[in-house]
């Protein structure tokens, strides 16, 4: 049950997707006067080294966030970076997205990545009334939480529960506030995480109607991954809420077979973000962000977006 770590994963491609939409969102959100909760249902360790040794293990923040960094200085651009970018330079969602990460380095360091927890409690400052709860079960990575969130002094503006957030969040909605948010991003490494998911996010919605619902989820050869975007879709539109459906794929998801003949498979080709009541920014923030995030990430002509709304 304790055995998948974000670490291994951290900035990877699914992770520029799925912090991309987030700060999108909250962006949108944190315009606005009116006091939020905030709820992460699988916030993992919250920050994580690129030079350690789960990352380097994996290798795969080099296909994700590291192809990215110097897009901050479009001066400096190699002309073939430039073309993918197209004549109006980075989307501003994409750049709002490299600078938070940035802002967690030194210049020109790209050592340190930020989990959605620390993304979320970046876009709160100066917003003290606001109110943040972090779920994380696995015992290595909460203790890691609780410590990381310690440093930031925020007193009780955030919260460490040591909990299963798909049970947790329930005595936060409805919530204190007039408004929230719920990020939901399991490993889906069990598989009834397809299940839990939209049946958590329906409770959700019929407890506060008008929070902000956002869920990750893999694009990967299995039904039920592939059934859980609709699923959602389905009770978005009987609860009468608009909704919002982003992918990303940079590669194939066809089997591999070595030079052995041994077969390979090749990891995770793509993921989606779906959001319910997303802000009406959102989707074209998006329409600019997507294809730049398609072209920069591909890595074999498979590489594509998507982005589709309704309500």
């Amino acid at each position: 049950m304790f055995s998948y770590r974000h670490a291994f994963h951290a900035g990877n491609h699914a992770d520029v997707l799925k912090h991309t939409v987030l700060i999108a969102i909250l962006k949108h959100l944190i315009d606005k006067d009116s006091v939020m909760t905030l709820l992460d249902t699988h916030a993992g360790a919250g920050l994580y080294r690129l030079d350690g040794d789960y990352a380097d293990t994996s290798g795969e923040a080099a296909d994700g966030i590291l192809r990215l960094t110097g897009l901050l200085s479009p001066t400096k651009l190699p002309k073939d970076l430039a073309d993918k970018l197209g004549p109006n330079g980075l989307a501003p969602a994409l750049k709002n997205y490299l600078e938070m990460v940035a802002s967690f380095n030194t210049a020109g360091s790209h050592k340190i990545y930020p989990g959605s927890p620390f993304i979320i409690q970046h876009l709160m400052a100066g917003r003290d009334r606001d109110k943040l709860k972090l779920f994380e079960l696995h015992p290595t990575d909460a203790k890691t939480l609780s410590a990381n969130v310690a440093q930031l002094e925020a007193g009780r503006q955030v919260a460490v529960l040591r909990e299963d957030g798909f049970e947790g969040i329930k005595k936060f909605l409805p919530p204190p506030t007039p408004r929230a948010l719920l990020f939901c991003d399991p490993s889906y490494e069990l598989k009834d995480d397809y299940d839990r998911v939209p049946a958590m996010v329906a409770d959700a919605v019929k407890r506060f109607a008008v929070g902000t619902y956002v869920v990750w989820y893999p694009i990967i050869p299995r039904p039920q991954a592939h059934d859980l975007p609709r699923k959602l879709k389905t009770l978005a539109t009987k609860a009468g809420k608009g909704w919002l459906n982003a992918t990303l794929t940079v590669k194939s998801s066809k089997l591999l077979t070595d030079a052995e003949g041994q077969t390979q498979r090749p990891g995770l080709p793509a993921s989606g973000m779906f959001v319910i009541n997303p802000p009406h920014t959102l989707k074209a923030a998006l329409q600019l962000a997507l294809p730049q995030m398609a072209k920069l990430l591909a890595q074999d002509r498979n590489a594509a977006f998507t982005v589709d709304a309704g309500g």
